[in-house]
C-alpha cells in the first residue's frame, strides 16, 4: 500500500469536506443531479477518445497508485552485484537453479536469456522491446487520466448552464429556483474537485510508477548484460550506481559503514 496516496487523498477530502461543514449543512453540497451530469459527461466523452477496452484497463490501472509498490534501485545494487560476484566465481550457468525463485520476472527473463547463451545485443533488443511496450502502458493510463482530468471541468461548465437554463426558465415563480441554482453551481465544484483531486493526481502518480520502474529495469538490462560480459563486480557496481541520484548513493554508502 502506497501511504503517500492514502494520505493525500484523506488530507484533500478532508480538508476540503471539513471546510463545508464549519460554514453550514453537508448536505447543502449533495446534489445528485449534479453528479449525475459531472460523471457521466466525463466518462461519455472519454469513452469517445478512447476505445472501450482502454477505458476498462485505467481501473487495473489506477490500483498501481494505491498498490504497486517500486523497488529502491539503491536496493538493486547489492542483489545484481551479488549476481556479479557468483557469475565470475561459479560461471552463468549456476544462476539455473534460481531463477523460480527470481520475485522480479523481467530480471528472471533476462538472466535466462543469459543462461541461455544470446548475445548481449540480442538480450538487450528484447528487453528494450519489453521496456518500450510498458512505458506506452503507462503512458496510455496516466494520459487517459489527464483527458478525464480536462473534461471534468468542462462537463461541469455545462452542468452551471443547464442549472442557469432552467433557473432562468423558472423566472416567475422563486420558489423554483433554488434547484436549478444548486445544479448550477455544484456542477462546476464537482467538476473541479474530481478533476483536481482525483484525476490529475492519479495521473502524475502513474507517470511518476512509469519513470520509477523504466529506471528499474534498464539498470536491469545493464546489470545482466555486464554480467554475461563476465565484468568484474566492482564494476558492475559502478555502472549501476551511476543511475543512483548522489542522495540515495550517499544514503546507500552510509548503509555500508
Amino acid at each position: 500500500m502506497d501511504i503517500a496516496t492514502l494520505l493525500g487523498i484523506v488530507v484533500a477530502f478532508g480538508l476540503v469536506i471539513s471546510s463545508i461543514l464549519m460554514g453550514g449543512p453537508g448536505a447543502w453540497f449533495i446534489n445528485y443531479p449534479s453528479i449525475m451530469i459531472v460523471l457521466g459527461g466525463t466518462t461519455g466523452a472519454t469513452l469517445i477518445a478512447y476505445p472501450l477496452s482502454e477505458v476498462l484497463s485505467v481501473f487495473g490501472v489506477a490500483k498501481n497508485a494505491f498498490l504497486y509498490q517500486t523497488q529502491p534501485p539503491d536496493k538493486l545494487v547489492p542483489l545484481i552485484v551479488g549476481f556479479a560476484k557468483k557469475a565470475r566465481q561459479e560461471g552463468i550457468l549456476s544462476f539455473e537453479s534460481q531463477l523460480k525463485d527470481m520475485e522480479d520476472p523481467f530480471l528472471a527473463k533476462g538472466m535466462q536469456m543469459a543462461i541461455d547463451g544470446m548475445e548481449s545485443n540480442s538480450i538487450e533488443d528484447v528487453l528494450s522491446t519489453e521496456i518500450a511496450y510498458v512505458e506506452e502502458r503507462h503512458r496510455l493510463g496516466a494520459e487517459i487520466f489527464s483527458t478525464m482530468g480536462t473534461f471534468a471541468p468542462a462537463v461541469g461548465m455545462l452542468g452551471t448552464i443547464i442549472g442557469l437554463v432552467q433557473m432562468l426558465m423558472q423566472m416567475e415563480d422563486p420558489s423554483s429556483i433554488g434547484a436549478p441554482m444548486a445544479v448550477a453551481l455544484l456542477t462546476t465544484f464537482y467538476g473541479t474537485l474530481f478533476a483536481n483531486l482525483l484525476f490529475l493526481p492519479f495521473a502524475g502518480k502513474l507517470k511518476t510508477r512509469s519513470k520509477q520502474e523504466i529506471l528499474l529495469k534498464t539498470m536491469v538490462i545493464e546489470g545482466i548484460i555486464s554480467i554475461q560480459s563476465g565484468d568484474n563486480y566492482r564494476i558492475v557496481e559502478q555502472k549501476l550506481k551511476a543511475f543512483l541520484s548522489p542522495k540515495t548513493f550517499g544514503k546507500e554508502n552510509e548503509q555500508k559503514e
